[in-house]
């Protein structure tokens, strides 16, 4: 089995020396993507809500360059630089992602690139 690289122009562009996604077998890792928008290369203005909404527009060109969508999820990590989000993320990630909800956990961390306060990675299933 060979590792390969899944990549979306309606996404943003790395920020380092890492693909979009990596698909092993029938799973694909989608690193973590933060509110930048892919046609300016800078983060949404907005704050959280508007940085969770481009989030998830992100995960979705990414998961479309694979041949899925969001019903095909299976994990998530959702990083915030202040958990006072969570409620706010998670309204947001409720309306964006189908049940049965895939696993996740929410972190607090120091930082995130570029400033962001969010963001958000998955596992997702390629076949059911």
């Amino acid at each position: 089995m060979e590792k390969q690289a899944v990549n979306s122009s309606a996404a943003p562009k790395a920020l380092g020396p890492y693909s979009q996604a990596v698909r092993w077998g029938n799973l694909l890792f989608v690193s973590g993507q933060v509110g930048i928008d892919p046609e300016t290369g800078m983060l949404v203005e907005g704050g959280v809500e508007a940085q969770a909404r481009q989030i998830f527009k992100n995960l979705a060109a990414v998961l479309a360059a694979a041949g899925i969508n969001f019903r095909r999820l299976l994990k998530t990590t959702v990083f915030l630089k202040d958990m006072a989000h969570f409620k706010t993320v998670n309204e947001i990630y409720a309306a964006e992602v189908p049940p049965p909800y895939p696993a996740r956990a929410a972190v607090a961390v120091k930082e995130l690139p570029l400033g962001a306060e969010v963001e958000i990675e998955a596992i997702a299933a390629l076949v059911d």
